[in-house]
């Protein structure tokens, strides 16, 4: 979107924030700190300017998160009733690349109900499914997008919500330490700390608290490691039997696999995972600009950042990953690095 239909789109969406009492908030399934960040943060700060605010996820707070004050609020879209959704008009998906990944649950929640859907994101393969669409992918956060909106249309940011919002914009920039990383997301967290923030805390609280079961999990994802393509892509899978074994929680693989993208020489990492379903979860990551793992992503029915993407595969897991790493491979031979 040009920067004067993001002005448009976030005018009429400040209207509708005023015009509007009750609200439905949600982002994507397995959410990550984007994801209920943005959510907390949107949610809160509506709920302070007197608005009704019902904030769900179709699979919950991951307990690495579960610290963000106020995160209880944020239930899971099974267990809504129907006297929580008295009163609620509009619907809100934040972070979320297309409508299907809010979850079934979720979607149940509003689809056919005449609710218009404000749609705010930064993936790039967004298709625009809200009424209402406010989509920039070159911002590194969805959370990034809320705190702008919020100030500049004179929104009051509460502690908690700045607390969420952070968190949000921190995880998704990789700590600030991604190419996505702006002037502008520093100032505003520059901004964060003048205004309370306590930055030490926050980042400790999200970096610095892990269970034991996430580094045995660490150590078995090391025994996989496999380098191809002459060391340039490397990647490692979870099976079933490990998530099994080590009582694993959904959100304990999340950022695991910053550990192979960080190995030097290597242009592209990628985590393949098998899901109780019997799917496998594809998550990759480009070190070089001229190498968009979303276009590879999007072969398979997925999308993201041209640095960082996914996707959702049939099984089984050996299988599925001899697939994708022969799309990476082909792509890598196109072109030229």
């Amino acid at each position: 979107m040009s920067d004067s239909d993001l002005e448009s789109s976030a005018s009429a969406i400040v209207d509708i924030f005023r015009d509007h009492d009750g609200f439905l908030l949600s982002a994507h399934v397995r959410p990550d700190g984007d994801a209920i960040g943005s959510v907390l943060g949107l949610g809160l700060a509506l709920e302070a300017i007197g608005k009704n605010v019902l904030m769900v996820s179709e699979d919950g707070v991951p307990e690495s998160l579960a610290f963000l004050r106020k995160s209880d609020q944020v239930v899971k879209a099974s267990e809504v009733t129907a006297e929580q959704l008295e009163g609620i008009s509009v619907m809100i998906a934040l972070d979320t690349a297309t409508q299907p990944r809010l979850g079934e649950a979720v979607n149940g929640l509003f689809v056919d109900k005449g609710m218009p859907v404000i749609n705010i994101d930064h993936h790039i393969s967004n298709p625009k499914y809200g009424d209402y669409n406010l989509i920039d992918s070159s911002s590194p956060a969805t959370g990034q997008i809320v705190y702008e909106l919020l100030k500049k249309h004179d929104i009051d940011v509460p502690a908690e919500s700045m607390d969420a919002l952070f968190v949000a914009i921190s995880t998704d920039t990789g700590s600030f330490q991604f190419p996505s990383t702006t002037a502008t997301t520093l100032e505003i967290v520059a901004d964060m700390v003048r205004n309370g923030l306590d930055l030490g805390e926050m980042s400790s609280k999200t970096y610095h608290r892990q269970p034991l079961r996430k580094v045995r999990l660490l150590q078995d994802l090391l025994n996989r490691l496999e380098l191809t393509a002459n060391d340039r892509v490397a990647s490692w899978y979870l099976p079933m039997e490990t998530r099994e074994r080590l009582a694993l929680l959904p959100d304990d693989s999340e950022d695991l696999i910053d550990h192979i993208r960080s190995i030097d020489g290597v242009i592209v990492a990628v985590f393949f995972e098998e899901l109780p379903d019997g799917k496998i979860r594809v998550s990759s990551r480009s070190k070089d600009k001229r190498f968009d793992v979303c276009k590879v992503c999007q072969q398979f029915g997925g999308g993201g950042h041209s640095l960082a993407a996914g996707a959702r595969m049939s099984g089984p897991l050996l299988e599925a990953k001899e697939k994708f790493l022969k799309a990476i491979h082909d792509e890598l031979s196109a072109t030229s690095i």
